[in-house]
């Protein structure tokens, strides 16, 4: 039997070394989440604080209207994962286990768009969301209105709802589908439709809960669009973009702990869905050879 290196201790000190950074900043930001006015950011650096109170938690509900932020937040990060994984699983089979002309091209546009920079396309994504036609005021051409979608949260799920990387993972995963499997379910009678809901989509639960978790979570942090889209109607803002403009009304010597405590908030829904779902995605990362 082959022996283990001679140094199995440093491998489990760059491990605990490794988690022990990866804990702290989160740690810290709940620990500071308790702390009272001048205790953030001193010198020596103070880990507790001098007192657990839920003050700042208090201050963060009342400034920061968050039924509101967390509603809005929701809404958009249900619906754009939703879409994502349905027209990625559409997409992917289409592209994995369908034979039409152009597929190869197509797939090849899919890549390419994944490696435009996202802050690329934000004035166009914008000025298309603005002249969307019959929609907030726009005739049919997408002039004459006052705002267009930008007025309505469909502005923050619309350039979301298709994702190119959801796309190729899923095909990545597809394409390693048996064709026999597929071939005799439409020998017994199977159409299209029934192949992809009844003996695709069940063997996709893994990849396609890596899939969600990541757009749930990227979505749920969105901001820069988010700020964009909001900056004329506050009623759209989500949490971190409410959370980030709350440092602009608050005394700055008060405003980290709030803040600190508003992350808090928005960080335990996200938490807790990665932690449900932890081992499907393990699992999924592994089946699609995601790196």
């Amino acid at each position: 039997m082959r022996r283990h290196g001679k140094f199995p201790w440093f491998a489990y000190l760059v491990v605990i070394l490794g988690g022990v950074a990866m804990v702290m900043p989160f740690l810290d930001m709940v620990m500071s989440s308790f702390k009272g006015a001048g205790e953030y950011g001193v010198i020596p650096y103070k880990l507790l604080p001098e007192s657990f109170n839920l003050d700042n938690y208090r201050e963060a509900f009342s400034q920061l209207e968050l039924p509101r932020l967390f509603r809005n937040s929701v809404i958009v990060t249900v619906s754009v994962t939703v879409s994502v994984l349905i027209t990625s699983a559409l997409a992917g089979y289409a592209l994995a286990k369908l034979r039409f002309r152009g597929r190869a091209v197509i797939f090849r546009f899919i890549l390419a768009t994944m490696m435009l920079p996202p802050f690329l396309l934000l004035i166009p994504t914008f000025l298309i969301m603005l002249n969307w036609p019959l929609a907030g005021g726009n005739d049919f051409l997408g002039r004459g209105g006052d705002g267009g979608l930008t007025t309505s949260l469909l502005a923050l799920i619309l350039p979301f709802t298709v994702s190119g990387f959801g796309i190729f993972l899923m095909r990545q995963f597809m394409i390693s589908l048996p064709d026999e499997m597929l071939e005799a379910a439409k020998i017994d009678g199977a159409n299209q439709w029934q192949i992809w809901r009844l003996i695709v989509l069940p063997q996709t639960k893994p990849v396609a809960i890596t899939l969600g978790l990541i757009t749930f979570i990227g979505t749920w942090n969105e901001y820069i669009w988010t700020l964009l889209i909001s900056s004329s109607d506050p009623s759209l803002q989500t949490l971190p973009v409410g959370i980030q403009l709350l440092q602009s009304f608050l005394d700055p010597d008060r405003t980290m702990p709030i803040v600190m405590a508003g992350l808090v908030i928005s960080t335990l829904p996200v938490l807790v869905v990665f932690l449900v779902f932890q081992k499907y995605y393990v699992r999924g990362v592994v089946l699609s050879g995601l790196k």
